[in-house]
């Protein structure tokens, strides 16, 4: 059974905060070991790696949860027809500006999985997802700052979507073109 099959998305609103703080710091903390010391992910987590309001304001911002236990929150992933390109709310060097979809590289923004949930296709799921809705917007490129997990996962998924022209991971070099 797909991933699909088992998992609803849906927006994320305000009151998944807390459990959405919880998920992406136990995702971090666990799923980005082996890329990054304790200090440097104590550091990032509620800056880097946190939640951004403004994405859900904008209902870009998704979670996922299974079919059969919709409180339970075991993914989340968003994108962004803004400037900003990752970070939290109190991550320093935001830019609200909107974007032209007709010149501008949609944003997709961080996706984390729970640990316990990890290797079920969850990240392409929400991922998916995430290119659908910036391409119903009208995006047909999107970028990633993500850290290296991200990058290595961009790579390694074929992107599903067929108008999408450009991807690019900002941290690399650009990764699929057509």
């Amino acid at each position: 059974m797909t991933a699909a099959a088992q998992f609803a998305i849906r927006p994320a609103t305000a009151a998944d905060i807390p459990a959405l703080e919880a998920l992406i710091e136990q995702s971090v903390r666990q799923l980005q070991a082996r890329d990054y010391s304790p200090t440097q992910i104590a550091a990032s987590i509620g800056s880097v790696f946190g939640i951004d309001r403004q994405l859900l304001d904008d209902q870009t911002y998704f979670v996922a949860s299974p079919i059969d236990d919709p409180g339970t929150l075991v993914a989340c992933g968003g994108w962004s027809y803004r400037r900003t390109l990752y970070g939290s709310d109190q991550h320093i060097e935001r830019d609200s500006a909107q974007l032209n979809p007709a010149t501008d590289f949609a944003k997709i923004r961080a996706i984390f999985v729970h640990p316990a949930w990890a290797r079920r296709g969850l990240g392409s799921l929400v991922l998916t997802h995430c290119e659908a809705a910036a391409a119903a917007a009208g995006f047909t490129h999107f970028e990633m700052a993500p850290p290296s997990p991200g990058c290595r996962f961009i790579r390694s998924r074929a992107m599903p979507n067929e108008s999408v022209s450009a991807y690019r991971c900002l941290t690399e070099k650009l990764l699929k073109s057509s």
